[in-house]
């Protein structure tokens, strides 16, 4: 089975999980693993290339998925948009660009670990969403783990994941922040913006988000 792996910093922790996982089950040993930005992932789940991935939200809504996703509880960091002539989408991105949109804030979307690091040189920008939850306080899903089959092997998942306290090893946090041009003390800190668990306020935050972006397409097209 192949699962679809976006190396941003947001999803280190569950990184290491699985690689703990992978070695006291033999399902999660038959995992290979395809790497690529989130649209891309999108693209390689729809066609059923990859079997599971954390899909941009805005792409999940029709496919089964498990309590697990990308939540910002209220600032992300790493979902900005920064002062530009014109609006510019990232082409990394699916449901930043359309949350973007939904609330309406021009300028370049830029997302992931480069927009962690023009966060961290106190560059200008908006916080989407930081600006998500002053308009409606509620957090934002950014993506679901979505699955095509064996939803079994990913409720297993989700349990023992959000049963474990991660503890990211010195090893695999500084070549993460190798990779990242992020500091180690500035990735850990990182992470306590992001949780995992699509509890109750998440998944209103999801439903309303679904509700807005399909107002505005109907918007669009009229």
């Amino acid at each position: 089975m192949i699962f679809g792996k976006i190396e941003y910093l947001n999803l280190l922790p569950f990184h290491v999980f699985m690689k703990r996982h992978a070695k006291s089950s033999q399902q999660s040993k038959s995992m290979e693993y395809y790497k690529g930005v989130p649209s891309n992932i999108n693209k390689k789940f729809t066609s059923r290339k990859v079997d599971a991935a954390f899909i941009s939200s805005v792409a999940a809504q029709k496919y089964s998925h498990v309590g697990l996703g990308i939540v910002a509880k209220k600032e992300v960091l790493s979902v900005l948009v920064v002062p530009h002539d014109e609006s510019k989408q990232d082409v990394d991105s699916a449901s930043s660009n359309a949350l973007a949109q939904v609330l309406g804030v021009k300028g370049q979307v830029m997302i992931g670990d480069k927009a962690l690091r023009h966060y961290l040189q106190n560059k200008p920008h908006v916080d989407l969403a930081k600006e998500w939850n002053s308009r409606y306080d509620l957090p934002f899903v950014f993506a679901l783990l979505c699955f095509h089959k064996d939803k079994a092997l990913y409720k297993n998942i989700e349990k023992k994941f959000l049963a474990s306290k991660i503890k990211i090893p010195q090893y695999l946090l500084s070549k993460a922040s190798k990779r990242s041009d992020v500091s180690n003390v500035e990735i850990l800190k990182y992470l306590t913006y992001i949780s995992y668990e699509l509890d109750f306020k998440a998944l209103k935050g999801l439903k309303l988000f679904y509700k807005m972006n399909h107002a505005s397409k109907n918007l669009k097209r009229g």
